[in-house]
């Protein structure tokens, strides 16, 4: 048995309860089938939420034995992926761990997330990406972090130093039912918001990042419309937390 089944089976986890990984894609045929492969061996169940791809991904993951696929017949956004994952992740387990299709992460982190859940507690874990400088990180990554981070602080959420990393931990069922209303990249930060709001505690803890020096990563993140989302998304969370002060 290998030492990553070993930790997997340790009784400091086990008694966290039962994780389950979500891996929402959009047109990721390229990466998909070995974030999946490198996933499973963890030995945890893997939900695959086809976000309406519009290239090879149907045809990658098809055949891949042993994992749940959640299709949506057109791409509704990161949020609405997310969710669907949650949805059926909650049938059974009591975590969701949330990875993206590019390949940036490394699954095997996860660990380090359960590690950093407080004994008896329900939280989200928010994976804060080691490495994120240099010319190989792309501008917009960069950038968006330190936005991101800023107008999250002002909507009234946490204190966080990468709250646009993909790579978290959520309780289940406690993520499904706040009170989010972003469909896209926009729920990523707006979840954080509301878990503060609903006194869910959000923690972080460091996680490897993996940014391809000839930036053949592929991201679907669009620098002026996603600015323009981010934007609304932080003036209503911004415009809500005001009135719930009177």
């Amino acid at each position: 048995m290998s030492n990553v089944h070993e930790k997997i089976l340790s009784p400091e986890i086990n008694r966290k309860g039962r994780f389950a990984f979500v891996i929402p894609v959009y047109n990721h045929a390229g990466t998909v089938a070995q974030v999946i492969r490198r996933t499973q061996a963890l030995g945890f169940p893997v939900f695959v939420v086809n976000d309406g791809s519009t290239d090879n991904t149907r045809d990658e993951i098809k055949d891949i034995k042993d994992i749940r696929i959640i299709g949506h017949k057109k791409n509704m956004g990161k949020g609405a992926a997310l969710m669907s994952g949650f949805a059926a992740a909650a049938v059974e387990a009591d975590w969701a761990i949330t990875i993206d299709a590019d390949g940036q992460h490394y699954p095997e982190d996860a660990l380090n997330l359960i590690a950093a859940i407080p004994s008896g507690a329900r939280a989200i874990i928010v994976g804060t990406r080691e490495g994120m400088v240099g010319k190989h990180v792309p501008w917009t990554s960069r950038f968006g972090r330190k936005f991101s981070n800023f107008w999250v602080r002002l909507s009234g959420g946490p204190v966080l130093s990468d709250s646009q990393s993909g790579m978290r931990i959520y309780p289940l069922p406690e993520a499904i039912v706040l009170p989010t209303r972003a469909q896209r990249f926009q729920f990523e930060v707006e979840i954080l918001v509301q878990a503060k709001r609903k006194g869910l505690p959000v923690l972080e803890t460091p996680v490897r990042v993996v940014y391809s020096p000839d930036g053949s990563r592929i991201s679907h993140f669009r620098p002026f419309v996603d600015f323009i989302r981010n934007s609304l998304t932080f003036t209503r969370l911004i415009f809500t937390r005001i009135f719930s002060l009177h």
